[in-house]
C-alpha cells in the first residue's frame, strides 16, 4: 500500500528535532510521498532540508501564502521567481486567497495569486490553492485562467457537494480532504459520499487539523493513514483502494 500526502508542513517549527522519525514512522506505515507547499521566503531553508534528508519522498513547492502577502508582497514574490529560475519544483504552492483573519490586503493576495498562477504555466507545473473563507473569489480568478487547463489541487476543500462540483467542473483539477473529514457535521462525509474518488487526492496539513481523534492537537505525518480509513468507511470500499486511487490521482496532479 503506497499513500500519498499531497499538503504538509513537515518543516514547520512544530516538528522540530522530530521532523526525520516521524517521517520514518509514517514511511513504515505505508505514507512515502509527502508534497511540501512553501510559505514565504522564512521557510524555504527547512523545507529544502527535508527533501535533502529524503529525497525519494519529500517534494518542495514554491510558492507565496496569501497570508504572508502583505506591504512588502512584490519581494517575497520575487524570491519564489528566484528560486523557480534557480531549480525545478514540483508545483507552485501554497497560493491563493484568505478572508478568515484580514481583509487589508485583499487586492494583493488577488495579484499575487494571479501572477503565480501564470508562474505555474510558465514552469508547465500545477499550483496548490488555499481556499479559506475566499471559495467564490478563488474561483472568479481561477475562472480566468481555465483555457490555459493547468492543473491544480483545491486544499483543504472544506466546500459543500455543489462548490465540489463547481471545482471539478472547472478545470483539471483535484480535491483536497484532510482530516476535517472526520470531524463530526464537518459535512466532508456527504462531499466525499456525491463525488467520484478519482477527484480527490488526500492530505494532512500537518502540523494543523489533526483527525479524529486527536483534534486539536498536533497533526502528524501517520495521521494521513486515518483519514484513509475514514474515506474507505464512507465509499465501503478498502483503505488499499483508497490508497491506490488517491496515489493514482496524485501522480496525474504532480506527474511522480
Amino acid at each position: 500500500m503506497i499513500l500519498t500526502d499531497t499538503h504538509t508542513h513537515l518543516y514547520s517549527k512544530d516538528f522540530e528535532n522530530e521532523s526525520e522519525i516521524l517521517i520514518k514512522n509514517a514511511i513504515e506505515k505505508g505514507i512515502s510521498r509527502f508534497f511540501m507547499p512553501n510559505v514565504d521566503s522564512e521557510s524555504i531553508a527547512g523545507m529544502l532540508q527535508i527533501e535533502k534528508k529524503f529525497p525519494k519522498n519529500c517534494f518542495p513547492m514554491m510558492g507565496l501564502h496569501p497570508c504572508s502577502v502583505g506591504a512588502k508582497y512584490e519581494q517575497e514574490l520575487s524570491v519564489v521567481e528566484y528560486w523557480f529560475s534557480k531549480r525545478n519544483f514540483i508545483a507552485v504552492g501554497e497560493i491563493g486567497i484568505d478572508l478568515y483573519w484580514d481583509k487589508t490586503f485583499f487586492v494583493q493576495q488577488q495579484d499575487a495569486f494571479r501572477r503565480q498562477i501564470q508562474l505555474a504555466k510558465k514552469y508547465n507545473v500545477p499550483y496548490i490553492i488555499h481556499s479559506r473563507n475566499s471559495f467564490d473569489e478563488v474561483m472568479q480568478i481561477v475562472s480566468e485562467f481555465k483555457k490555459d487547463n493547468t492543473k491544480a489541487v483545491f486544499h483543504c476543500f472544506s466546500g459543500n457537494v455543489e462548490q465540489a462540483k463547481q471545482v471539478i467542473e472547472a478545470g483539471s483539477f483535484k480535491i483536497g480532504i484532510g482530516g476535517v473529514v472526520t470531524f463530526k457535521n464537518s459535512g466532508l462525509d456527504k462531499v466525499v459520499e456525491a463525488i467520484d474518488l478519482k477527484h480527490i487526492v488526500l492530505e494532512t496539513d500537518a502540523p494543523y487539523l489533526a483527525p479524529v481523534p486527536y483534534r486539536g492537537k498536533r497533526n502528524d505525518p501517520e495521521y494521513l493513514l486515518l483519514i484513509a480509513q475514514r474515506i474507505a468507511e464512507i465509499k465501503g470500499i478498502t483503505t488499499e483502494e483508497v490508497a491506490a486511487i488517491t496515489t493514482q490521482n496524485s501522480k496525474d496532479v504532480f506527474g511522480i
